[in-house]
């Protein structure tokens, strides 16, 4: 079933997660371990993410440099369609525009439409990581707008080749993100929402947000798209934070800000578990806030830490 349709469908706020794809030569049983720690909270979807090739210089012996081609974490069609076989409930990938050209992009609509895949998540992905800007793939789509309208022309059966005979329309129920701190690229938050606005004119049906840890920040973005004349449903992203190191690099890597409250509490914290606790214990009350004001859906980030997610989880589904 469509994302929409369940979030339209339902009379009270929906569990979802996020999972990551194993690392190249590891079994797809990490997978189903997580996914069984939380299926007792009939998710209504799951995520799962696409990561980009990324490539190594391999020297040889006259000096030289070899291009290696590498992707860590490969296998998102197959686990969603492992998915959706063994446990009856949706898979959502990840498509991005990194790495892909429109004709590759194009040919993995292809596969997930005849997988019997509804739903998609539509983003333009992380810098390669010897990029300091994104590069968009020669012949790929340059940001997430261009490829929502790829995905949008496809389900009105518009595809790259023209001269096709009667193509048959997909049907995607298409996903984007959003950002209650504005994306970093962007140079204000009005900008976003003009973008995030256009996302949603070329196709997109609903959002989840970044991850954030103020509620106020959240509640903020919603009103602001609502007066943007944004007014899909917007799934808040949520993550605890699990260790010290996440109030740092959480902020730079994602650009987003973390409450003194929390912060303060954390640094003044004597261990690791006790770091741990007083995350989950501010996610849990996070959740409830936002789970009190009907939010469609509550959307966990798990990185592969099921276990943690199942705690909250039990405190406020």
């Amino acid at each position: 079933m469509k994302i929409i349709d369940k979030i339209k469908k339902s009379d009270k706020t929906l569990f979802s997660f996020e999972i990551l794809p194993p690392l190249k030569g590891s079994s797809i049983n990490s997978i189903f371990h997580c996914i069984d720690k939380l299926i007792e909270f009939e998710p209504s979807f799951v995520d799962v993410t696409y990561h980009r090739e990324e490539f190594i210089l391999k020297k040889r012996a006259d000096g030289s440099y070899d291009r290696i081609v590498t992707r860590k974490r490969p296998g998102t069609v197959a686990i969603c369609a492992s998915i959706q076989n063994k446990y009856k409930v949706d898979a959502v990938p990840h498509i991005i525009c990194g790495g892909f050209t429109k004709e590759d992009t194009e040919n993995a609509l292809i596969d997930l439409d005849f997988l019997g895949i509804r739903n998609i998540l539509a983003l333009r992905g992380d810098n390669a990581k010897t990029e300091t800007q994104f590069v968009p793939e020669p012949g790929g789509n340059r940001n997430a707008l261009e490829l929502i309208n790829q995905v949008s022309n496809m389900n009105s059966g518009i595809y790259l080749d023209e001269e096709l005979q009667n193509p048959t329309p997909t049907d995607f129920c298409i996903g984007a993100a959003c950002y209650p701190e504005k994306h970093q690229d962007a140079p204000n938050m009005m900008s976003d929402l003009n973008y995030t606005k256009r996302k949603v004119e070329a196709g997109a049906e609903f959002l989840t947000t970044q991850m954030f840890f103020d509620n106020k920040n959240y509640f903020s973005f919603i009103e602001k798209c609502k007066e943007a004349g944004i007014n899909i449903p917007i799934i808040p992203g949520i993550k605890p934070i699990t260790n010290r190191n996440q109030l740092y690099l959480l902020p730079k890597y994602f650009k987003i800000d973390i409450p003194f409250e929390l912060s303060n509490a954390i640094e003044k914290a004597k261990t690791d578990e006790e770091v741990k606790q007083i995350g989950i214990d501010w996610c849990i009350e996070q959740c409830k806030e936002l789970k009190a004001t009907s939010v469609p859906v509550l959307h966990f980030y798990t990185m592969g830490y099921p276990d943690i997610t199942s705690k909250i989880a039990k405190q406020v589904f």
